[in-house]
């Protein structure tokens, strides 16, 4: 696997706690407590523990959101001002008969009428159901079915999209009267809430009820329904304070979409839990949009995808902009941060980017920790969260050597921070023994360091060699020609398979044979003989899920 020298510690980082230390110290009762004190019963309503307890608190005043429209208006909800709008949509759904543990999902933008919602959603024990924007007619089908959802929140834009579902659940139109009366739907209207009390009592629950409905993005198959329990909620908070490392004077902005985990977890549920603003930009990823809200909003803690940061450094304008941002830190999720993209953001974005590995069932398991100190190898997927045992393991579940490739998995009985029971109407067995399996191949280091290789069925296998995707297309990326790529296993009748690269050039740059040989020698020069690409095929974009994963699957049939 082609690796680079661990980079050297931040400065002024002496006062951070040693990760083992920490690690092998962990103690679940005493995070409890650290994040609940003397209220644990907070912790048994995802409302209380996100908004009311910073009341009670004394952060009545502090904002909760800074959100920014598409035409660059600013809104500014407080906590106070979530607790009493959430208590009067609370109210509303009791109106629609909507109980504790119904599903109630919303189809918005990036809004503060869907924080409000969320909020709403946990204060009387019901469980949220994101939708995102992007699903068609038959996604939005199968959740709302399958979750039993009682009801939707959406806007105009977006309604359209149920006019072919049959059996629909209440709607509400999150619009401005006028405008839901005009619109020839026969749906109630978001702004009936604000004839409600703003007093509603939160639900207490137990630490194993569900709070959240998600459902995984698998490639193929119907998506398998994910139940996040109140339990995950210290875990959050683990990834935030200690991965993600934010402070009370942070301006952190999560640019992931909250119709997904990435976004919902750590854009709306973990910076609130910790009292801390969370910003929104409802306006969809534009390079020049996202540097001029960093400026403006002198954003300080950013998380994001490799897709968005390579978005960033292909469109030129991030170039040498240390000096205009005030970034401390930046954190990248969602798939292999590329090699290359590291020091790029290191140079032009003036500050550290760790990479953190997780899953939709599990929350964050393998992170880069800024406010833990270790080992930080450029490329690596991290360290195990505390609270979290990992093992690689073979085809018979046996645990391989370091530097050997096998599959991720999590120990559950030592686990005491994983929360992950099993799929919501038993899709898939998740489970074997004491093992949760991810279907993720990795390497361990000597180091103690995770390294990620791909996806299970990602895996080349070449003249007998084990070929990892992520590998290739780390050194595809090195050349200055390239803006992306995906590298795949096609057939090939000696070497049973060959790698095939789809390559996305940056703008201005035209195919060439001269371009193929240039990228096949760095290759074979970088990372092995036997690795680099045989074929090479220029594409306009990359097949992807709506949240940014490279679905190599299309591109395996297309050959």
């Amino acid at each position: 696997m082609f690796t680079s020298n661990p980079t050297s510690v931040p400065k002024n980082t002496d006062l951070r706690q040693d990760y083992s230390d920490f690690y092998q110290q962990f103690d679940q009762q005493d995070l409890l407590q650290q994040i609940f004190q003397d209220h644990p019963e907070d912790a048994l309503n995802a409302y209380m523990a996100c908004c009311g307890r910073h009341i009670r608190n004394g952060l009545a005043d502090k904002p909760a959101l800074v959100h920014e429209d598409s035409k660059q208006r600013i809104t500014t909800l407080t906590f106070y001002d979530l607790a009493q709008k959430s208590a009067q949509v609370a109210n509303l759904l009791r109106a629609y008969g909507v109980q504790a543990g119904d599903r109630v999902a919303t189809m918005l933008p990036r809004t503060p009428e869907l924080l409000i919602i969320v909020m709403a959603t946990w204060r009387i024990g019901a469980i949220y159901q994101p939708l995102f924007t992007a699903f068609g007619i038959e996604s939005i089908a199968y959740r709302l079915d399958k979750a039993d959802t009682k009801v939707v929140f959406t806007n105009l834009e977006n309604r359209v999209k149920f006019d072919d579902i049959d059996n629909l659940p209440t709607m509400v139109l999150v619009e401005d009267q006028a405008t839901a009366k005009a619109s020839g739907y026969d749906d109630d209207i978001f702004a009936q809430a604000w004839q409600q009390s703003s007093v509603c009592e939160p639900v207490q629950l137990k630490t194993d009820a569900t709070f959240l409905q998600m459902f995984t993005s698998g490639t193929v198959g119907k998506s398998k329904g994910v139940s996040v329990p109140l339990a995950a909620l210290p875990t959050f908070y683990l990834y935030m304070r200690y991965a993600i490392d934010l402070r009370e004077d942070d301006n952190y902005w999560n640019m992931a979409d909250p119709g997904w985990a990435y976004g919902l977890y750590y854009g709306i549920t973990g910076p609130l839990l910790m009292g801390i603003t969370t910003y929104f930009n409802e306006a969809g990823f534009d390079p020049q949009n996202s540097l001029d809200f960093l400026t403006r909003h002198q954003i300080t803690n950013i998380a994001s995808s490799p897709t968005a940061f390579r978005m960033m450094k292909s469109s030129g304008i991030f170039e040498n902009v240390a000096d205009k941002l005030v970034l401390r830190v930046a954190n990248s999720a969602g798939e292999t941060l590329n090699t290359e993209v590291v020091g790029w953001v290191t140079e032009n974005l003036g500050c550290p980017i760790y990479d953190q590995y997780g899953q939709t069932e599990t929350g964050m398991t393998c992170c880069m920790h800024h406010a833990l100190l270790h080992q930080v190898p450029t490329g690596c997927m991290g360290m195990p969260l505390p609270g979290h045992a990992l093992v690689v393991l073979d085809d018979q579940l046996q645990p391989v050597a370091d530097g050997v490739p096998g599959q991720l998995a999590v120990i559950v009985s030592q686990s005491p921070a994983f929360y992950f029971n099993g799929y919501s109407w038993n899709e898939k067995q998740a489970f074997e023994g004491d093992y949760y399996l991810t279907g993720d191949m990795v390497e361990r280091h000597e180091d103690g360091t995770f390294w990620f290789v791909g996806r299970d069925d990602d895996i080349i296998i070449s003249a007998g060699y084990r070929i990892g995707p992520t590998d290739v297309e780390n050194c595809v990326m090195a050349h200055d020609s390239v803006a992306e790529s995906a590298a795949v296993g096609v057939p090939d009748e000696v070497r049973g398979q060959v790698v095939k690269s789809f390559i996305v050039l940056k703008k201005g740059i035209k195919a060439s044979d001269a371009l193929v040989q240039e990228i096949k020698s760095l290759v074979h020069q970088r990372l092995s003989a036997h690795a680099y690409p045989r074929q090479v095929t220029f594409v306009d974009a990359l097949p992807k899920t709506p949240s940014g994963k490279i679905q190599r699957f299309i591109l395996r049939q297309l050959n």
